[in-house]
């Protein structure tokens, strides 16, 4: 018997809380696993073992691990992500401010990357094996096989300083205006938008061609419609769902995959944080920002599922 929507729905979210307890786990122990002496790493050389033991007393790191894991796990569950070994801030306040700079970042770059990829990828659909559809892919292709950072300097080198059209440092902070951030973020949004634009225009083209080899199409055809039509009105609204899982996958990335992007263009966000902590061994911050990143991307791709469902028909009116 198919089951409702409902109970889809709340299996697809059971299953991401499962899936996110678990990535805990492995976080904390990918954590662990590092070598080296935290306290040692963070007190510096010169630390007495005095100042060493009372260091790892203050901070719980003498605890077994699991005993330290169940106090991470349950301070998550009330909102604390802990204290930075570095410098004693609260994770919390620091990453909300990171957050909210790494999601104006995504955002402004999914807001241009999504259209852009459908349309490029009905305009290929439509021409399929002709020149619009080869200069597409050709050009999409050589923006997805070049890394992040490869991009990023580029960019950076020619529209930042040889031609000084775009600050070559990406700098905001509190009380700046909205232009005033979207032209200091326009080189890293632009890199994230060439790096996902490709995934996502292909996806979209296939799913179209797939559907286009259906009846109905053929019918439409029939009735006099124009390509775009066909391919707007009838093949592009039943090929949704694996459209959608291909952007939110993406739009995933542009959360969790910005730390290259952020660490070259000198960005305080999110990757830029970890980045800055992981050399200073700061484990419960390194900790914390897994965390979250595994959070959104597990959220986004069950958002796609939920989406997805909703979109086909045989799963929402079941028999």
């Amino acid at each position: 018997m198919r089951k409702s929507v409902p109970v889809l729905v709340a299996q697809r979210i059971a299953l991401g809380l499962v899936l996110l307890l678990a990535v805990s786990a492995v976080i904390f122990l990918g954590v662990e696993a590092l070598p080296g002496d935290v306290a040692q790493a963070i007190m510096g050389q010169s630390a007495t073992e005095q100042a060493l033991a009372n260091f790892r007393a203050e901070h719980g790191l003498d605890q077994p691990a699991l005993t330290r894991y169940l106090n991470w796990l349950w301070g998550i569950l009330h909102g604390d992500l802990g204290t930075a070994l570095s410098n004693g801030e609260d994770i919390a306040r620091a990453v909300g401010q990171r957050l909210g700079n790494t999601l104006f970042l995504a955002f402004w770059a999914a807001v241009i990357s999504v259209p852009l990829a459908i349309i490029l990828g009905l305009v290929a659909a439509r021409h399929a094996g002709r020149w619009p559809d080869r200069l597409i892919s050709a050009v999409t292709l050589t923006t997805i096989s070049l890394p992040e950072f490869v991009l990023g300097y580029v960019l950076l080198y020619y529209l930042g300083v040889k031609w000084q059209v775009f600050p070559p440092i990406a700098m905001v902070f509190p009380g700046m205006g909205l232009w005033e951030r979207l032209h200091a973020v326009i080189l890293p949004v632009l890199v994230l938008v060439l790096v996902v634009l490709a995934h996502m225009m292909r996806m979209t083209r296939a799913a179209i061609l797939n559907v286009m080899q259906s009846a109905y199409i053929e019918t439409a055809e029939l009735k006099g419609l124009s390509p775009m039509s066909v391919i707007w009105g009838h093949a592009f609204p039943n090929a949704i769902a694996p459209v959608v899982n291909v952007v939110m996958l993406n739009l995933a990335y542009l959360v969790v995959g910005v730390v290259v992007v952020e660490v070259v263009f000198v960005y305080p966000g999110m990757g830029q944080y970890l980045v800055d902590h992981v050399t200073k061994r700061d484990l419960p911050v390194v900790q914390a920002v897994g965390l979250i990143f595994a959070a959104v991307y597990i959220g986004l791709n069950i958002l796609a599922d939920v989406i997805s469902i909703l979109a086909n028909p045989r799963l929402r009116h079941p028999k």
